[in-house]
């Protein structure tokens, strides 16, 4: 081993390297990482921390403590960050730029104590959001360290999926008994819903609808994990179990965000995967649908009217009744919008659309920016995928573009940063895209050849 280190001066401390051999191995930005996504996914979403001026949760705080490792690293050339140019690292500080100018412009003048509080509060998640983001991609360093992160979101989703199932098939909420010294509740905790005759449940997130898309956001993670898995001849039954329990919680959230997301993510990966693996999805998904239908009476019933009566649902007509509010409102502040966090509810109407509410907050160009990270990240992914003759590394950026398709679509349907739980998730996977993208470029051995015209 000491021979093989030796051969290998340019890694620094902490790297894990292609083959998965540790080199002089420590913590480092994956572990801050992977506490981070455990944390987030674990946590019920109404704790916050106990005797701090603003309401952050022990994500947020992890997230806020992350950046400041972040920024302490680029300081110095001796804790392992990457540097350099990166697209996606380039995207998350711009969507921090134009929250900060949004944020400069409404607090440069008269602001409601209340909307000013708030716009502090949501400034704060914002850092907290981007320094989760910024370390995945700089401080992540090798493919074995990105697989650690995102082996422990596929694990955590595993688990609130279960939290979730038992909700939905006892109406016993588990949640109400995972806390811990020096947290609090923020607000009364409603993990259980009901739609209908049947329950919708939350698990630990805010709401059923966000349950239901970090579901989505997850399920091609365990997929290729699963498959990976069977690739390197290792036990791959512990990541199906995870995958199956991740779509059953998928299903128990009765989300049509959910199911929009699904269909979205399942159109990227069948565009991509070879023939033969397409037709074994579909019949894995007709086989798990027949399994729905006959331990769950009735709950694929429920999803048929969720879209058969779409437009007569009062769920969508609540959506799309107020957006001419939304025109006024984003008229007198076209371009930098009236403040980050400052339009809220119960003061304001809620729009269940986080376009619209991120041009509010943060006008036009504050939008662009928004989707055009999320755009950035698919792309991001899918030239990692490129470059790499890796099946695994191919597979992951594929995968990494399809799970990013999901805030795209669901961004359409609800307030997507207003939810601690996916907003974190996202940008851990924004990051994760950068983090393999600049894996594959530092590690010829897994470019592929130039392209023969």
């Amino acid at each position: 081993m000491a021979t093989t280190a030796s051969r290998r001066p340019l890694l620094p401390p902490g790297v894990v390297d292609l083959r998965g051999e540790l080199v002089g191995q420590r913590a480092d930005g994956a572990t801050v990482a992977a506490i981070y996504t455990a944390v987030l996914l674990l946590t019920p979403a109404a704790l916050i921390v106990r005797g701090l001026p603003l309401s952050i949760t022990p994500a947020a705080l992890i997230g806020l403590g992350a950046l400041v490792l972040w920024m302490c690293a680029h300081l110095t050339t001796t804790l392992g960050a990457a540097k350099g140019w990166n697209v996606a690292r380039t995207a998350l500080l711009l969507f921090l730029v134009s929250n900060l100018v949004s944020y400069g412009y409404a607090s440069a003048g008269y602001l409601p104590r209340d909307e000013l509080n708030l716009a502090d509060h949501a400034i704060a998640l914002v850092l907290a959001n981007l320094g989760i983001g910024l370390l995945v991609c700089d401080g992540v360093r090798g493919f074995a360290r990105l697989d650690l992160v995102l082996k422990v979101a596929v694990v955590a989703g595993a688990l609130i999926s279960v939290i979730g199932a038992i909700q939905f098939l006892t109406g016993f909420d588990l949640t109400r008994y995972m806390t811990a010294p020096g947290l609090r509740l923020s607000y009364d905790d409603v993990y259980v819903l009901e739609r209908g005759s049947v329950r919708r449940v939350a698990a630990t997130t805010a709401h059923p609808i966000e349950f239901g898309v970090v579901c989505a956001m997850l399920l091609p993670l365990g997929v290729h994990y699963a498959r990976m898995a069977a690739l390197r001849g290792q036990p791959r039954l512990r990541w199906w179990l995870c995958t199956g329990l991740i779509a059953v919680g998928l299903m128990f959230s009765v989300s049509r965000s959910a199911v929009l997301s699904m269909v979205a993510i399942g159109a990227v990966l069948l565009a991509g995967w070879p023939r033969r693996l397409r037709w074994q999805a579909l019949g894995v998904l007709l086989g798990f649908l027949a399994f729905i239908r006959v331990f769950v009476p009735g709950l694929l019933g429920t999803f048929y009217d969720l879209f058969a009566n779409f437009f007569n649902d009062n769920s969508v007509t609540g959506r799309t009744h107020d957006y001419s509010t939304a025109l006024r409102e984003i008229q007198q502040h076209l371009l930098l919008g009236r403040g980050t966090g400052t339009w809220y509810v119960p003061k304001y109407e809620v729009f269940d659309n986080q376009y619209v509410q991120v041009t509010i907050d943060t006008g036009v160009i504050g939008l662009v920016i928004f989707l055009g990270m999320m755009v950035c990240a698919v792309f991001v992914a899918l030239a990692a995928r490129r470059r790499s003759s890796d099946p695994q590394v191919r597979d992951l950026g594929l995968t990494l573009a399809a799970c990013m398709v999901a805030p795209i679509i669901s961004s359409a349907t609800f307030d997507f940063l207003s939810f601690a739980t996916v907003a974190g998730l996202m940008f851990v996977l924004v990051g994760a895209a950068g983090s393999l993208l600049r894996s594959v470029r530092a590690n010829p051995c897994t470019a592929a050849g130039p392209r023969s015209s």
